[in-house]
């Protein structure tokens, strides 16, 4: 096929494909984009909460302003606790609006062995 035959079959093809959006409306293809971008991002969002590990944990957790030291003595901490498929950085987030305190605080006093009693149910699991 040269380049023109390319151009004409793309140009059908895309014809045929768009057929079931000619009738809908802007709002319409507004929430249809936003329907199938759903559909594409929640795979990865299921991955992400099941694929976790400490070094990509202790990453966010280097992301919210932790140190090294703290970042890996939290995800000890939530590794201990059975919640790493939580995040890290969920736990510290949860336990900060539970105590009223902002995340740095709340994550510095967990890197001192703090609050871990408070850890178990934020997520509404029953605690062992």
């Amino acid at each position: 096929m040269d380049k023109q035959e390319d151009r004409v079959q793309l140009s059908q093809d895309f014809s045929e494909r768009r057929k079931h959006l000619e009738n809908l409306n802007d709002q319409e293809l507004y929430d249809y984009f936003w329907e199938l971008a759903g559909k594409v991002v929640e795979p990865m969002l299921e991955a992400g909460k099941v694929y976790t590990t400490p070094s990509v944990e202790r990453s966010v957790l280097l992301r919210m302003g932790f140190d090294s030291i703290e970042a890996g003595a939290i995800v000890d901490g939530v590794i201990s606790h059975n919640l790493l498929g939580k995040g890290a950085g969920h736990v510290v987030w949860r336990l900060s609006q539970k105590l009223d305190k902002s995340v740095l605080e709340t994550g510095e006093a967990l890197a001192r062995g703090e609050f871990w009693d408070e850890v178990p149910g934020l997520f509404g699991e029953v605690a062992s």
